[in-house]
This record gives structure tokens, C-alpha cells and sequence, in this order.
């Protein structure tokens, strides 16, 4: 296998998180590059949240390990130095205020203030602006979050990420529940999110998605990594035999192989289509008006 062999910006070297009698990860040694879009699978207890959770400062690795960033050896002993590294993660089921709008929820708890200690709205809707721009989103900023459509509602999810402008985005399972056009227009916000430089790691138990977007594939399986790929050098039938732990060899050619494949090129046009909801307004076209963002 032909591998990336530019600089990482996070690097973990034989990092295991045990819980009890519980071996939630073993020995496990990953690089994640800026600029790339990392999908972790596996299947179920496979150990792909734990390395998120690791990274996100959320659980603590056994000794001894090691983990670096951009070459230099750090510990992430908590969520705020996850913070101070530049990493962000969405985790699944993300909080939002129905009531409040777009503006209010994307700096829920974290409100910018004038020097009168009040709640600065022109200022925050500035910084709202320019989060929703970078994965090109048209949602108004004054928009009631409950209208928002689950694929909008995940993509300011993401969005509220950018406001510490991170260089490393951490999704759990970003596309989980939603239709087949809804994970389109998250793919595209995520495929924007790489083109700014990011460094993206994601959970995804849907093949056809991950092969849409990723650039690298890990396989987790009992907590080990059971395989790595560039997403153009590998198979359907590879990975999964991986999160299997067989032999590729024994699923063959069955059409339901097929009919994956065909979901994947379906999903690819839905991505790159010139009206799809995440494409049809670029940030030189997005217009912000006091009277668009009552919309």
C-alpha cells in the first residue's frame, strides 16, 4: 500500500484505553494528515468512538503511549487541551434551543459581549457569517433552528466547530439518520471543510458514503486496526471483509456488491450536482441582509 508521507498534523503512537477487564483499544499507532478526509469503520464495540473521544480529550489513554502533534510529543489531558491543539468534535446527537435562532445557537454558552458586558449581536453575526460561509451554507442566521432540515441542523453542528477555527474536525457518525439527499449535502460541507485544509476524521457505518469522500480508510476491528487504505487503492469487499475479519475472497461478486456500487455513483452525482443545496451558493453569493436572515 502505497502511504501519505506528508508531515502529520496528529500523530498516536501505541495508544490503549482500557475500562476494567474491557480492552476498549490495543496498541494502537495512527497519523492523521491536514488537508484529508480519514474515515474510521468497524463494526459495532470495534473501537472507533474511543479514538475520537482520545483525540477530543474525552478519555485517557494507558501508559505508556505516546502522542504528537506537527512532530512534537503532548498530552491531551482533558477537552480544553484538545481545544488548545486545534481539534474540534461533533459527537452525535447535538444539542440545539428550538426556540432560539441559528445566530443564538452557534454561540450558545460561548455569547461575544461589548465592553458594556452586554450580548454583542452585530458582532456575533459577523463571526456567524463567516463560519456559514466556509462550508457554503444559505441558511439565514436569523433563521428559527426548528425549521431547519436534519441535514442543515448537522451541517451548523459543524459549522459552530469553525469558530475556533480548528485544524482538525472529529464527526461521530455525521450521516446517521438522514435521507439520501441530506447526506449528500453534509458530504459536500465536509469535502469543503478538507478543501480549507482540515484534517477531518469521521465514523461512518454507510460504504457507499465513505468511499464518496474519503481519501484514507481504517479498519478498527476488537479494538485493532485490521487494515488501512487509500480509498482509491481498496475495495467494497476488502473493507468488509476486514470488518469481518475473513478473507475477501469468500463474498465473491453477489450483486449486492453491485447494487453498493451503484448506491455510491448515485451519491456522488447527489455531492457534486451544480444545484445541490450545499453548492448553489458560493461565498461570493451568499447575501446576509438583515431582511434575508428573517427569512
Amino acid at each position: 500500500m502505497t502511504v501519505n508521507k506528508r508531515y502529520p498534523l496528529m500523530k498516536m503512537n501505541n495508544v490503549s484505553v482500557t475500562f476494567g477487564f474491557l480492552e476498549a483499544l490495543k496498541h494502537i499507532d495512527l497519523s492523521f494528515y491536514p488537508g484529508e478526509i480519514l474515515a474510521l469503520v468497524g463494526d459495532n464495540g470495534a473501537g472507533k468512538s474511543t479514538v475520537l473521544k482520545v483525540l477530543a480529550g474525552l478519555y485517557q489513554p494507558d501508559e505508556p503511549c505516546s502522542v504528537e502533534h506537527h512532530g512534537v510529543p503532548t498530552q491531551i489531558n482533558g477537552i480544553h487541551d484538545s481545544r488548545e491543539l486545534g481539534i474540534a468534535a461533533v459527537f452525535q446527537d447535538q444539542e440545539f434551543c428550538d426556540n432560539l435562532d441559528v445566530t443564538a445557537n452557534l454561540f450558545l454558552g460561548h455569547e461575544m459581549k461589548d465592553e458594556l458586558h452586554r450580548i454583542d449581536i452585530r458582532r456575533m453575526e459577523d463571526e456567524a457569517r463567516r463560519v456559514l460561509a466556509q462550508v457554503s451554507s444559505p441558511i439565514g442566521l436569523r433563521k428559527p433552528i426548528s425549521t431547519l432540515s436534519k441535514g442543515q441542523s448537522q451541517m451548523l453542528a459543524i459549522a459552530r466547530t469553525l469558530l475556533d477555527d480548528p485544524d482538525m474536525i472529529l464527526l461521530d457518525e455525521p450521516t446517521a439518520s438522514l435521507s439520501v439527499t441530506q447526506t449528500a449535502e453534509v458530504l459536500t460541507y465536509i469535502k469543503k471543510l478538507r478543501s480549507a485544509g482540515k484534517s477531518i476524521v469521521f465514523i461512518c457505518n454507510t460504504l457507499p458514503d465513505v468511499f464518496a469522500i474519503a481519501d484514507r480508510i481504517v479498519v478498527l476491528r476488537h479494538g485493532r486496526i485490521n487494515g488501512e487504505h487509500l480509498t482509491s487503492e481498496t475495495s467494497y469487499e476488502q473493507i468488509i471483509a476486514e470488518i469481518a475479519g475473513v478473507d475477501s475472497g469468500e463474498f465473491g461478486n453477489e450483486s449486492g456488491f453491485l447494487s453498493t456500487k451503484s448506491r455510491l455513483n448515485d451519491q456522488r452525482k447527489l455531492i457534486d450536482r451544480d444545484d445541490s443545496p450545499a453548492t448553489e451558493s458560493g461565498p461570493a453569493e451568499m447575501h446576509f441582509s438583515a431582511s434575508d436572515d428573517a427569512l
